[in-house]
C-alpha cells in the first residue's frame, strides 16, 4: 500500500491549529470587552457643574452670604469681583498722580459695585442680567480711561519700583543718622559722671590721707607681685563703672582678700580714681591704680598705634571725619586709638613680675566666684576665651579683609571668633612666644587701614591666631549692651558683658538688664547722691 506523499498530510493539521488559534483569540477579546463594560459601570459618573457648585458651597459654615453665582467663574459676579480688585488699585495709583476726581469716580463705582453684590450675597438670588451688564460696562468704561492715562499694569510696577527704591534711601539715610546718634550718645561722658570726676579731685588734694593710705595700707609692693594670689587687671577712664567691676568680684568671690585689682586709667581720671578707691573699701582686695603716661616704653618708636596716631592722615580720617565715607560711622571712632584700648596687647610689659591674669572690661558685671580661672588648664596657650562663632557673623571674614593676599594665605576664614572682656592669660607662654611681636608686625602692614578697620578685636585675632583655648560659654555672656540676651544664660554667667552702645550708666542703655548693674552701686554714698538722680 502506498503511503501519501509527506506534503499532502501537513496541510491538514495547519488548518486543525488555525480554527484552535482562532477560537482563543476570540474568547480573549470577549473577555476584554466583558471587563472593559464593568469597569465603566463601576466608575463614579462626574456631577455637571452646578453640582459641584453646590457640594462646594456645602463646605463653608452657615452663616456665610455665598451664593452659587459668586462661586462661578463665568458668572457676572465674578467679573464684577475681578473689576472691583483691579480699580482698588488704581485708585492708589490715580491718587499718587494727583487726578483726584478720577479716584473719586472709581470710588464711586467700586460702593456702586460693592452694594450690589451685598445685596445678590444677603437675598441669595443671583444678579439679573440688565443690572450685571450695566455695572460691568460702567466700571470697564473706567478701567479703559485709566488705561488712557497710562495707569496700566506696567506703570504700576515702575511707579511702585521708584516708590521702593525710594523709601529704601530714606530707610538708609535713617539708619545712619540713628547709628550716628547712638555713637554721640554713646562716646558723651554724662553730667553725672563728669560731676563724680570733679568731686572726686577736689577730694584727693584736699585730703592728704588718701595717698599715705594707698601707699601704706592695701598696696603693698608685696601682694602686687604674689604669684599665689588673683590678679585681675582693668583699663579704663569710667571710675564708677571700674568701681563696679571691682566691687562685683569681690562681692562674689569666696576669698576677697586674695584678690588684687591692677587699674590702668589716664592723667584726667587718675587722682579721682585713686581717691575712690581709697576712701571706699572693697571687702579686703588690694587695689593698685595707674596711670598709662607714667609707661615710658609706651611711645611712638615701639607702639605702631601712636606711631600711627602722629600720622596727619590718619588723625583726619578719624577725627575730621573725611576719607572713605563707605566706612561705617563705628569704625571711624577715635577711641579706637586710644592707648588704653590697645594696652591689653602689653599686659606681661605692664607687669613684669606676674605670671597670670584676668583681663576684664570696664563694662562687665561679674556675678559669680572666679577664683576657679586661676587653676583652669588652657593646654599651654596663650590665652582662656569664649568662643562666638555660633553664627557666620562672628568668623574671621567677617572682621577681615580677605581680599587682601596676606591675611587669605595666613587665616582661614571660617576659623571662629572670640571675645576680649573676660579673658584668662597666662603671661609665662605669652612672653615664650612673643605675642606682643606678633601683634606689632600686624598693625605695621595695616598702616594703611586696608587689612582691618581698627580696634582691638581684629589684631587680637591675628595675634593669638591658634593660641587661644576655648572655655565654656557660662564664663563670659555677651550682647547685654545691644540685643536680647536669654534669661537663662544670664543667671548661670559668670561675667556679663554690656558690650554695644547700650551701657548700664548711660540713659540708651536696655532698662531690662540696668539692674543687674545697679545693685553693685551704692548710690546712698554722699558723693553719689550730690551728682546722681536715681530713681
Amino acid at each position: 500500500m502506498r503511503r501519501r506523499p509527506f506534503d499532502l498530510r501537513r496541510p491538514a493539521r495547519r488548518r486543525w491549529l488555525s480554527i484552535v488559534w482562532v477560537w482563543f483569540v476570540a474568547a480573549g477579546l470577549g473577555v476584554l470587552l466583558l471587563l472593559v463594560v464593568l469597569s465603566r459601570e463601576k466608575l463614579p459618573r462626574s456631577d455637571p457643574p452646578l453640582v459641584r457648585q453646590k457640594l462646594y458651597r456645602s463646605s463653608f459654615p452657615e452663616g456665610l452670604n455665598i451664593t452659587d453665582e459668586m462661586l462661578s467663574p463665568y458668572s457676572f459676579t465674578r467679573q464684577i469681583v475681578d473689576q472691583i480688585s483691579l480699580a482698588k488699585a488704581l485708585v492708589v495709583i490715580s491718587k499718587d498722580s494727583n487726578n483726584l476726581q478720577f479716584a473719586a469716580e472709581l470710588s464711586a463705582q467700586i460702593r456702586k459695585c460693592q452694594a450690589l453684590l451685598s445685596s445678590a450675597a444677603t437675598t441669595g438670588t443671583p444678579l439679573t442680567t440688565e443690572e450685571s451688564e450695566a455695572a460691568i460696562r460702567d466700571m470697564a468704561l473706567l478701567l479703559y480711561q485709566a488705561q488712557q492715562l497710562h495707569y496700566d499694569s506696567a506703570t504700576m510696577i515702575m511707579k511702585m519700583k521708584g516708590q521702593f527704591q525710594s523709601l529704601d534711601e530714606k530707610m538708609k539715610s535713617e539708619a545712619e543718622k540713628s547709628t550716628k546718634y547712638g555713637q554721640i550718645a554713646a562716646e558723651e561722658l554724662p553730667k553725672s559722671l563728669y560731676c563724680l570726676g570733679i568731686r572726686l579731685t577736689m577730694e584727693w588734694f584736699r585730703n592728704s590721707n588718701f595717698q599715705r593710705e594707698l601707699s601704706e595700707g592695701r598696696h603693698r609692693m608685696e601682694k602686687l607681685r604674689d604669684n599665689g594670689l588673683y590678679h585681675y587687671c582693668v583699663f579704663s577712664d569710667n571710675i564708677l563703672a571700674a568701681s563696679v567691676v571691682v566691687n562685683s568680684t569681690t562681692m562674689n568671690s569666696k576669698r576677697p582678700e586674695m584678690i588684687v585689682f591692677h587699674l590702668v586709667t589716664d592723667e584726667v581720671n587718675f587722682a579721682p580714681m585713686k581717691a575712690w578707691f581709697s576712701m571706699n573699701s572693697f571687702r579686703g582686695a588690694t587695689i593698685e591704680v595707674q596711670k598709662v603716661e607714667d609707661l615710658s616704653w609706651l611711645n611712638a618708636s615701639y607702639v605702631p598705634v601712636l606711631k600711627q596716631l602722629q600720622n596727619s592722615d590718619t588723625q583726619n580720617y578719624y577725627f575730621s571725619g573725611s576719607g572713605d565715607n563707605r566706612t561705617p560711622v563705628k569704625f571711624r571712632n577715635p577711641k579706637y586709638l586710644s592707648m588704653l584700648n590697645h594696652l591689653r596687647f602689653y599686659i606681661p610689659e605692664v607687669y613684669p613680675a606676674l605670671q597670670k591674669v584676668v583681663f576684664l572690661d570696664d563694662d562687665v558685671v561679674v556675678q559669680k566666684d572666679l577664683s576657679e580661672l586661676f587653676t583652669i588648664n588652657i593646654n599651654g596657650n596663650v590665652m582662656g576665651a569664649v568662643e562666638t562663632c555660633m553664627e557666620t557673623f562672628h568668623r574671621f571674614h567677617k572682621y577681615l579683609n580677605y581680599s587682601h593676599p596676606l591675611i587669605r594665605a595666613h587665616f582661614d576664614p571660617d576659623a571662629c571668633g572670640w571675645a576680649f572682656g573676660m579673658n584668662v592669660l597666662d603671661l609665662r607662654e605669652w612672653r615664650r612666644k612673643n605675642v606682643t611681636g606678633i601683634y606689632h608686625y600686624w598693625q605695621e602692614r595695616n598702616a594703611d587701614h586696608t587689612l582691618w578697620k581698627l580696634g582691638t578685636l581684629p589684631p587680637g585675632l591675628l595675634a593669638f591666631y591658634g593660641l587661644v583655648e576655648k572655655l565654656d560659654a557660662k564664663w563670659h555672656v555677651l550682647g547685654l549692651g545691644y540685643t536680647n540676651v536669654d534669661m537663662s544664660l544670664i543667671k548661670n554667667g559668670a561675667v556679663l558683658h554690656y558690650n554695644g552702645n547700650m551701657k548700664p550708666w548711660l540713659k540708651i542703655g536696655m532698662e531690662k538688664y540696668k539692674g543687674l548693674w545697679d545693685k553693685y552701686v551704692d548710690y546712698s554714698h554722699p558723693l553719689l547722691q550730690q551728682c546722681f538722680v536715681h530713681g
